[in-house]
C-alpha cells in the first residue's frame, strides 16, 4: 500500500510539472508575453530546432581548421597556391557533381514556366542550356557526344558538362525554389500546382516570404494553411488556416549555391582520415588518403582510383588492365568515395567554385569562411515600402544582357525580387566593409595601388593591375547594317578580372598532377568546356556538430 501511494506521489508531481512546463514553454522567458497566440500580439517563435535535417543528394561536413594550399611541388610556376590556416564552417555537400538527368529536368522546368513560343520569354530557355558544341573538336571525330552526352539516357547519371559558373549560379538557385516548393507541398502548406494545368507553376522562395499575393498569377486559394497558432477560432474548411510562414519558422530550406574554394579544397581533403587526435599527419595529395593513384586492394589492383589522364593519348589504360573505366566523364560514385563520402572529389570533371579567381590569397585575407567575390546587395523597395518584384505581365519586356560570347541572358527571371547594390549611407561608420563590390578589395582597388591618394576620377584613368579584354561592344556593320558585337582589339596583359573565376580539381581530360585538391585555374564566368561541371552545397544552420567527440588513432 505504501508502494503504491509513492508512485501515485511521482505521476501526480510529474503531471504538475508537465502541465506547467507545458503552460510556460510557449512563453518568453524573461516578459512572460506568449509566442505565436494572437490574443497577445502573435509574435513569432520558431519551434525547438533541434538539428538540420541533411538535404537529399548531400552529405554533411563538420568543419574546421586545416592548410589551404601547395602539398606538393609547383611544377607549373603559378605560384598561386602558397599555404594558409583557414578556418571553415560546417555546410553540407553534394555527394556528387549534378548529373545530366537532375541538370535536364531543370531544363524542362524553365521551358515549362517560360515557354519559349512566347515573345517575352524567348531567350530564358536558351540561357540554361548547355553548350554541348564544347565536345567538337577540329581534328577529332566526337559529333556523337555533341549530340548524345547531355539527353541520351546512356549518359543520364554522368556529370553535367558545357554548363558556364552563370548558369550553375542559376541552377542553384532554381534548386532552393524547388526543393522549397516540394516540401509546402508535402507538408500541405500548398496544394499541388503541378496537378493545376490553369496556373504558371513558377516558384520563388523570397517572392513567398515578401508577399506570397504575388506568385501564382494572384491566386491566394493555392495556400491551403500556414503555421497553426494558440487561440485562434477554426475557419471553415475551405479557408485559410493560421498564420502565414516566415523564415523565423525555420520550415524552409536554407539556399542552395556553389561552394567557395575553401569549402571546396576543405571537403576534397578530408583530413578526417589523418587525423591523430588533434593533429594532422601529413598532407593528403588526393582526395583519397596515400600517395598513388592506383589500387592497392588485391582485387583490383593496379587499377587507377580517379578518372584521369594517364599520358599522352593514354586516356583509360590498356584494354582490361589498369583501366580507370572512361575514355570521356564516367558515371557518379564509380570509385570509392573520401573521408567524408564525397565522391570524384579527385578526376572526372573538374568543378566551378564560387570564389573570383586571385593569383595569390594574401597573408592579410580574412582566415574564417575565406572567400572573394561579395557583392553586397539590398531588396529594392518601393515608394509603399513594399519589396520590389520584376513585372511579368503581358505588356512588360523582360531585360536582357549579352555576354561577350554573344550569348544572351535574363538580368534577372520575371517574377523574381529585383536588388541593388548598397550604397554609402549603408555603410556609415561601419568597420566590417565600406563598399558594395569587394570582388578586388585589396587587390587591384584603388587603395592597393601606389594612387590611394588620387580620387576615383583620377584613378580610373591609371592602368589597371589586371589589364584584361574589355567587354565586347555593339557597332553597327557597314556592310550588312547588321548589330554586331566588336571585340577588345588593344594588347591586354591578363586574362584575369573581376568576372574570373576559379575551378577545382583535375578531370578526365588532365594529367595526374591536377589531381591535388590544392590546385586551381580558372576561366571567365560566361565560358563553359567539356571537363568542367560543378555541385552544390548549402550551410550548416546551428551547432557545427550533433555528434560526440571521440579520440581518433589511425595508427592504432
Amino acid at each position: 500500500m505504501r508502494n503504491i501511494f509513492k508512485i501515485v506521489t511521482v505521476v501526480l508531481s510529474l503531471l504538475t510539472l508537465a502541465s506547467c512546463s507545458k503552460s510556460t514553454s510557449g512563453n518568453s522567458k524573461l516578459t512572460g508575453i506568449p509566442f505565436n497566440n494572437p490574443r497577445y500580439g502573435n509574435y513569432i517563435k520558431g519551434n525547438a530546432f533541434e538539428s538540420q535535417k541533411v538535404p537529399l543528394g548531400m552529405v554533411a561536413i563538420e568543419g574546421g581548421s586545416f592548410t589551404m594550399g601547395q602539398v606538393q611541388d609547383d611544377v607549373m610556376f603559378d605560384w598561386n597556391t602558397t599555404p594558409k590556416s583557414i578556418h571553415v564552417r560546417s555546410f553540407y555537400m553534394d555527394e556528387t557533381e549534378v548529373t545530366n538527368s537532375e541538370y535536364f529536368l531543370y531544363i524542362q522546368y524553365i521551358k515549362d514556366v517560360f515557354p519559349p513560343s512566347e515573345k517575352k520569354y524567348k531567350h530564358i530557355y536558351n540561357s540554361v542550356l548547355p553548350d554541348t558544341l564544347v565536345w567538337r573538336k577540329s581534328l577529332g571525330n566526337t559529333d556523337i557526344l555533341s549530340e548524345n552526352y547531355l539527353r541520351h539516357p546512356a549518359y543520364a547519371d554522368y556529370p553535367v558538362v558545357g554548363v558556364s559558373w552563370l548558369q550553375a549560379n542559376k541552377y542553384c538557385k532554381w534548386r532552393t525554389d524547388a526543393v522549397n516548393l516540394k516540401k509546402l507541398i508535402d507538408k500541405g502548406y500548398i496544394t499541388n500546382i503541378f496537378q493545376n494545368d490553369s496556373l504558371r507553376n513558377y516558384f520563388d522562395t523570397e517572392v513567398f516570404l515578401a508577399d506570397s499575393d504575388k506568385l501564382f498569377d494572384g491566386d491566394s486559394t493555392v495556400y491551403k494553411r500556414g503555421i497553426r497558432t494558440r487561440g485562434t477560432a477554426r475557419n471553415s474548411q475551405s479557408s485559410f488556416q493560421g498564420r502565414k510562414i516566415t523564415q523565423a519558422d525555420g520550415v524552409l530550406q536554407q539556399k542552395f549555391r556553389l561552394p567557395t574554394e575553401a569549402e571546396w579544397e576543405f571537403a576534397a581533403k578530408a583530413n578526417i582520415e589523418n587525423r591523430e587526435y588533434n593533429n594532422i599527419r601529413g598532407r593528403k595529395k588526393y582526395a583519397w588518403n596515400g600517395k598513388y593513384s592506383r589500387e592497392t586492394n588485391k582485387r583490383f589492383k593496379g587499377d587507377q582510383l580517379a578518372n584521369f589522364k594517364q599520358g599522352k593519348g593514354n586516356y583509360s589504360g590498356l584494354s582490361g588492365w589498369s583501366s580507370d573505366g572512361s575514355d570521356i566523364p564516367i558515371k557518379v560514385k564509380s570509385y570509392p568515395p573520401n573521408g567524408f563520402g564525397l565522391y570524384d572529389m579527385s578526376g572526372n570533371v573538374s568543378e566551378w567554385v564560387a570564389d573570383v579567381y586571385r593569383p595569390i590569397i594574401d597573408s592579410e585575407a580574412n582566415d574564417f569562411n575565406y572567400f572573394r567575390g561579395n557583392i553586397f546587395t539590398k531588396k529594392m523597395i518601393d515608394k509603399d515600402g513594399k519589396v520590389v518584384i520584376a513585372d511579368i505581365s503581358d505588356n512588360t519586356q523582360v531585360e536582357y544582357e549579352t555576354l561577350p560570347n554573344g550569348k544572351i541572358i535574363p538580368k534577372q527571371l520575371p517574377g523574381s525580387v529585383k536588388y541593388i547594390p548598397i550604397t554609402k549611407g549603408d555603410t556609415r561608420l561601419r568597420r566590417n566593409f565600406k563598399v558594395s563590390d569587394n570582388t578586388d578589395i585589396g587587390d587591384g582597388d584603388k587603395n592597393s595601388s601606389r594612387f590611394y591618394q588620387d580620387d576615383e576620377d583620377q584613378f580610373s584613368s591609371k592602368p589597371t593591375m589586371y589589364n584584361s579584354p574589355r567587354k565586347p561592344t555593339r557597332e553597327i556593320d557597314p556592310f550588312t547594317g547588321e548589330e554586331v558585337l566588336v571585340n577588345d582589339a588593344k594588347k591586354r596583359t591578363t586574362l584575369i578580372s573581376n568576372k574570373t573565376r576559379v575551378y577545382k580539381g583535375g578531370s578526365w581530360s588532365d594529367r595526374e598532377y591536377w589531381l591535388d585538391p590544392a590546385q586551381r585555374r580558372y576561366l571567365p564566368e560566361y565560358m563553359a568546356t567539356n571537363h568542367i561541371g560543378f555541385r552544390c552545397v548549402t550551410d550548416n544552420i546551428g551547432p557545427m556538430s550533433n555528434d560526440k567527440r571521440t579520440a581518433k588513432n589511425p595508427s592504432r
